[in-house]
């Protein structure tokens, strides 16, 4: 087969692959960095839709994040590949983190303890009835929807105006590189 490893790598291998980065996560990070800054469109539209991949990382509907995030790119007009790579903010190693601001700023809202509040749940009760499911999963998750929005609202306006200003700096020096770069090569 064409472009195929001459060794096979092996299972562990792939999985901690999957976990930390192969290169390191400096040189992910500039990576990311520049497919965002390198992506075509205007800065508003790449910081928007950045930050509304962002922002909706902090809703409990982990299966839904690149769909809201489309969805809220398109309606600031935001740049929708942006709002995908956006989305890499809530990832495993961050969702415990973000579930637990976002649970206590609900439970503030709704003025109630979130853990003290939540119910006693065993794989029993979700078997016994999908109502008992229901019932306990509701609490749990009702306070991080509520959380979650304020939580979103803010996260969004810091990512759009801080990228926003990162990618006009990122296309200033950019041009100014290109300029010179053409100054040179016209002088010989």
């Amino acid at each position: 087969m064409l472009f195929r490893r001459r060794d096979a790598v092996s299972v562990w291998k792939t999985v901690s692959g999957w976990l930390w980065p192969r290169t390191g996560w400096r040189r992910a990070g500039q990576y990311l960095w520049h497919r965002i800054a390198r992506l075509p469109g205007t800065t508003h539209s790449i910081a928007a839709g950045v930050a509304a991949g962002a922002a909706v990382s902090f809703t409990p509907f982990i299966g839904l994040h690149f769909l809201m995030g489309f969805g809220l790119a398109w309606l600031t007009r935001g740049n929708l590949i942006a709002s995908a790579i956006g989305t890499a903010l809530g990832n495993p190693w961050t969702f415990p983190f973000i579930f637990a601001l976002t649970g206590q700023v609900g439970a503030l809202i709704l003025g109630h303890d979130f853990i003290a509040d939540l119910p006693p749940w065993s794989w029993t009760a979700l078997f016994d009835s999908p109502f008992a499911y229901v019932s306990s999963f509701l609490p749990v998750v009702f306070p991080l929807i509520v959380g979650g929005v304020p939580v979103a609202i803010v996260v969004w306006l810091l990512f759009y105006f801080s990228f926003k200003a990162l990618l006009s700096g990122y296309r200033a020096a950019r041009q100014l590189r290109l300029q010179k770069k053409s100054r040179l090569v016209s002088k010989q």
